[in-house]
């Protein structure tokens, strides 16, 4: 049996501003889904193009006492449990907490069951709550519905200082939570988890210095990002390609998606600290 997958986030303000962005049905489309049927303590539903299996609702409330909103939700032909807590920190910080059964790290790297996406479904869309509660513009989410892998963001800094965070090894890893070693030039390594870990590392197939990298993921794909200067901001745009689009690598690129969010933040807060809690 394995542990349930656990992510905490911290928001800059108030547990009732936390609370009505998580039970209101017009905010939840917003940063969850497409659609959502909130009739607390009795409902709480989202589905929609954004939601993996999302052409109809699959969840049922176990339990709503205003601050621990327990869900059965269905997906890949099991009834999983998640579990959002809210804490209240003080007047401007909520921390929340959520805890996901069903969730397998070789559904993640095979692809062999739709929940090896929750990991990074959840932590992408708490990402977009936290960005929306502190009056952010939101991260594009995942369409499941479609193979087209592809966005782009506006990020508050020069293009000098955005290229060097997705190059430069220690500050790729603070954004992204996560060890990454890179090597910036054609034929160099991108190793998740850093060179010693012992994960086969991917490889960089293209680069322009300055603007643009294209890391080959063996049979994920190609990621390829590129910069642009818009009006003294920097515009990046991204995109996933070259994968099997009948098992498309929604898990890998729902962690990009994820990653963004914090890139933006780490680039535009000048005493910038991650909004995940360990």
């Amino acid at each position: 049996m394995t542990e349930p997958l656990t992510l905490t986030a911290r928001a800059k303000t108030g547990i009732d501003d936390v609370r009505q962005a998580l039970t209101d049905p017009k905010t939840l489309n917003l940063w969850l889904g497409e659609h959502a049927n909130v009739d607390l303590p009795g409902t709480f539903e989202f589905w929609g193009r954004h939601i993996p299996e999302g052409g109809a609702p699959h969840q049922r409330v176990l339990e709503y006492d205003g601050q621990t909103l327990k869900l059965a939700w269905t997906l890949g032909g099991e009834e999983t449990t998640t579990e959002i807590t809210l804490v209240d920190e003080g007047a401007d910080s909520t921390l929340i907490k959520l805890s996901q059964t069903g969730f397998d790290y070789t559904d993640l790297v095979a692809g062999g069951n739709i929940r090896g996406v929750l990991q990074t479904f959840w932590a992408l869309a708490l990402a977009n709550l936290v960005d929306h509660l502190e009056g952010r513009d939101l991260t594009p989410r995942q369409d499941f519905t479609a193979t087209d892998f592809s966005g782009e963001v506006l990020i508050d800094a020069p293009v000098a200082q955005v290229y060097d965070s997705l190059v430069d090894s220690e500050k790729v890893s603070a954004w992204f939570g996560f060890p990454i070693g890179i090597e910036p030039k054609v034929g160099g390594r991108y190793a998740m988890g850093g060179f010693d870990s012992g994960m086969p590392p991917a490889k960089v197939v293209d680069l322009v210095e300055g603007s643009k990298m294209s890391v080959d993921w063996g049979p994920a794909g190609v990621s390829t990002w590129e910069l642009a200067e818009s009006e003294g901001k920097t515009r990046l745009t991204f995109v996933m390609s070259g994968f099997d689009t009948d098992n498309p690598p929604h898990s890998a690129w729902l962690g990009w998606l994820s990653g963004v969010a914090e890139l933006r933040r780490y680039n535009e807060q000048p005493n910038w600290q991650p909004i995940w809690v360990s």
